[in-house]
């Protein structure tokens, strides 16, 4: 079937969150943000989405060093550039286009609705460019970002290693400095996306490696842009560098995206931001990173509801329950699934909008109220989209039954692609900790103005159908949340951290599923569906949140 990027639907969520008149938005007019988003759906539907079977089908192979990616990937990459897509959230100063943050978002959600391999490649690119634009030197700026920006080169992270996954403090690669500005970096990273390819004039490894006589854990590590080939006095790709690709991994998933252990023997590198602040610069790729992978789970879930609610129209098996018979969608459990579905979607997606705009003011105002709900909101829109985008895809295989188990249908690698969300980019797990930890170590303060907006937009949807229960929710919410708050640290909390992660979610979807219903019509049909079938289940995960551990401790396992 042929994909149909949610343009309009993003159209409509600027206009519930009036994000258009305010911040980085502030000097762009609708029509301008309508070509962007127009030109954005008509660049995947007809060039990145044959990308979709071919990578799966025909992977990259690694020869004699070399990478060579999948058909096709190499001239829609180049087109992808020549268009300006990598760059258009980038300053200005070095060639971008300075567009927010959260319309390169919403343009995203369309490349990886049509092939999650290929967009996964941008992606990085836009992360790393994200953080040398606020972390690196002047000259390393002038050397690398206009040709990251242009498309010309591409970028990378490197963080994990064999004995150091989410303990990055166990990172061993080594940076030793050469007395001429650089350092030279040893060491082997794993899981590496996009490591290479043969279509980029040159690969930049943001790496974090640890310095002599460095402080251990994380406190020691710093940042390093190690590049493939290192630039000449004009700028250009030079001789190689000691930056080899050792093997190419086979995978469940995303099968056109190359994915390399990359080593690195006396490879010159440069320091990106300050000794020892490696984490902290890297956070801000990763970060970014985040909100683009919990983005890619809703592109996925997107697609895969796309093709099953056409096959449901089409396909004729059995009679209803009312005896009639006809295509599938006559059900009414392919109904509930389909409607179930198509209400998570749109609370995932609104979330991530959420973090994306919030992101953008916290850069735009510098002001900490709008850094302290971009810290919050991040591990919630991973965590939520990248759920929403397997919980979909597995369901929707279901509606096509033993043809979605058969490869043909393309129904398979939906959920085959998405599994990854929910791992890199810091595990589902991981995110939950963090919300319990570090996003809540203020108190609380950060979740309570949040749940104090949910509060206040129930109050004032006073009369509204669905407020009775969004003002229910959310004082679920807050218990749990001040529960939280006071076990930080302990084993209790960690337990809890992800029914809390799924609750709060699950209260800020129905926030703008309220804020849309009062259109009518189709919106509020389907927050009616998400109020009946999908809110409740927050009291369900509030109370396990507030039940501690014990039950868990006393299980041999």
């Amino acid at each position: 079937m042929a994909y149909h990027s949610p343009a309009d639907e993003y159209r409509y969520l600027f206009e519930l969150r009036r994000l258009t008149e305010q911040g980085p938005f502030a000097d762009l007019d609708s029509q301008e943000i309508d070509a962007v988003l127009d030109a954005a759906a008509k660049l995947a539907q007809s060039e990145i989405a044959p990308l979709q079977r071919r990578g799966d089908c025909r992977k990259p192979v690694l020869e004699n060093g070399i990478v060579r990616t999948s058909p096709g990937f190499g001239e829609a990459y180049r087109s992808f550039a020549a268009g300006g897509w990598v760059g258009m959230s980038a300053g200005e100063r070095y060639g971008g286009f300075g567009f927010p943050g959260t319309l390169r978002n919403a343009c995203n959600e369309m490349f990886n609705g049509t092939c999650m391999a290929f967009g996964l490649n941008p992606m990085l690119t836009q992360c790393q460019i994200d953080a040398l634009e606020q972390h690196a030197s002047e000259e390393l700026k002038e050397i690398y970002l206009p040709r990251l920006i242009s498309g010309e080169w591409c970028g990378t992270m490197n963080i994990t290693e064999p004995q150091a996954g989410s303990d990055v403090g166990a990172i061993r690669t080594r940076a030793v400095a050469a007395g001429d500005g650089s350092y030279r970096l040893t060491g082997e990273k794993i899981f590496i996306s996009w490591a290479d390819s043969d279509f980029a004039g040159n690969i930049c490894h943001l790496v974090l490696a640890r310095g002599e006589n460095a402080a251990r854990g994380s406190k020691g590590l710093s940042l390093f842009l190690v590049p493939k080939l290192i630039p000449g006095p004009d700028g250009q790709p030079g001789r190689r560098n000691g930056v080899s690709i050792a093997a190419l991994e086979e995978k469940l998933g995303i099968h056109g995206s190359p994915t390399a252990l990359v080593r690195f023997e006396s490879a010159r590198g440069w320091l990106v931001g300050v000794t020892g602040g490696g984490l902290a610069a890297m956070f801000t790729m990763m970060n970014n990173a985040r909100l683009g992978v919990g983005t890619q789970g809703v592109a996925v879930a997107e697609a895969a509801w796309q093709e099953a609610a056409e096959y449901a129209h089409t396909r004729r098996q059995g009679r209803t329950l009312s005896g009639e018979t006809g295509s599938i969608i006559g059900h009414g459990n392919i109904r509930r699934t389909l409607a179930r579905a198509k209400a998570q979607i749109f609370a995932a997606r609104a979330i991530c909008t959420d973090c994306a705009f919030a992101l953008d003011m916290a850069q735009f105002s510098g002001e900490a109220a709008w850094q302290h709900r971009a810290a919050l909101l991040t591990p919630i829109a991973k965590a939520f989209g990248s759920d929403t985008g397997v919980e979909t895809a597995l369901r929707m295989l279901g509606i096509f039954g033993g043809s979605g188990y058969i490869e043909a249908t393309g129904a398979a690698q939906f959920l085959r692609d998405v599994i990854v969300t929910t791992i890199y980019e810091g595990t589902n797990d991981i995110q939950a900790l963090d919300l319990a930890g570090r996003k809540l170590a203020d108190s609380g303060a950060a979740m309570n103005s949040l749940l104090d907006e949910v509060r206040i937009a129930a109050e004032s949807a006073d009369g509204c159908e669905f407020s009775p229960a969004l003002l229910d929710a959310e004082s679920e919410t807050r218990r749990a949340a001040a529960w939280m708050v006071g076990r930080s640290g302990d084993t209790q909390s960690a337990a809890a951290s992800t029914p809390f992660l799924r609750a709060v979610a699950l209260l800020l979807g129905a926030r703008w599923h309220l804020a849309a219903s009062g259109d009518g019509g189709e919106r509020q049909a389907l927050a009616r569906v998400y109020f009946q079938r999908l809110l409740p289940a927050v009291r369900e995960l509030c109370r396990e949140v507030v039940s501690g551990d014990a039950d868990l401790s006393s299980v041999t396992l």
